[in-house]
């Protein structure tokens, strides 16, 4: 494998399942020791206690924070119909969560380290009847492009959007013939693999990407062409 970890500790969110789970089998492929922090382990990430108690068990230094875990409701809403319970929810766990998490394990983070978000397509191209998810990823493009500037020189900031991918949380959409249906929309013809996105992610906190920071990778098989 060229890209090497040994020696280096990241952190994980999200890392129970789906993308977070792959991600942390490929870093501990590359030797790195990885903590997996997930809801069914810690609690949830949108109390800031839960993200700063997570934290606190965690040994600095801390070499990469991958930061991945979210929700996405599958049932149809309009906005004007939406219960804002759900705007809220979905705000709380895909955007506050990120600024409790970031804050909490940035102080252990060393020069040379990295961040990195998982937001969504739906961030770029916007998601009808989803416009709780689309904003909340949006924003966390917005602040890719910030912290990128304002964690320079010492740590690099940077994000990948995922687009369809063959997860847990798809698993209404991609039913009764749905997965064929949006496979077709794909330019490369499938939904993308967990391990299509956690090798992205591996790259852009590997040394290999040092001079990358404030950019969008888009993981999504060609299906959201924009740079």
């Amino acid at each position: 494998m060229v890209i090497d970890l040994a020696g280096k500790r990241a952190v994980v969110t999200g890392g129970a399942r789906g993308i977070g789970k792959a991600t942390a089998e490929l870093f501990r492929q590359a030797g790195a020791e990885v903590i997996a922090v997930s809801r069914s382990t810690h609690g949830d990430l949108s109390d800031p206690g839960v993200s700063e108690k997570a934290a606190a068990a965690v040994a600095a230094p801390l070499h990469a924070l991958v930061v991945n875990h979210g929700v996405w409701v599958p049932d149809a809403a309009a906005l004007a119909q939406m219960l804002p319970s759900q705007w809220h929810s979905t705000i709380a766990q895909n955007l506050d969560s990120y600024f409790y998490v970031v804050r909490a394990f940035a102080p252990k983070l060393v020069d040379g380290a990295s961040i990195v978000f998982v937001a969504s397509t739906a961030a770029q191209r916007g998601e009808a009847f989803h416009a709780d998810y689309a904003a909340s990823k949006g924003a966390i493009v917005s602040l890719t492009k910030s912290l990128a500037v304002e964690l320079a020189p010492s740590i690099r900031v940077n994000c990948v959007a995922p687009g369809w991918v063959d997860t847990e949380m798809a698993a209404q959409p991609y039913a009764g013939g749905g997965r064929a249906r949006i496979e077709a929309t794909i330019p490369l013809g499938r939904v993308a693999s967990r391990e299509d996105v956690a090798g992205p992610i591996l790259f852009l906190c590997s040394d290999l990407a040092r001079h990358i920071t404030g950019e969008i990778l888009n993981v999504n098989g060609g299906s959201v062409l924009c740079g």
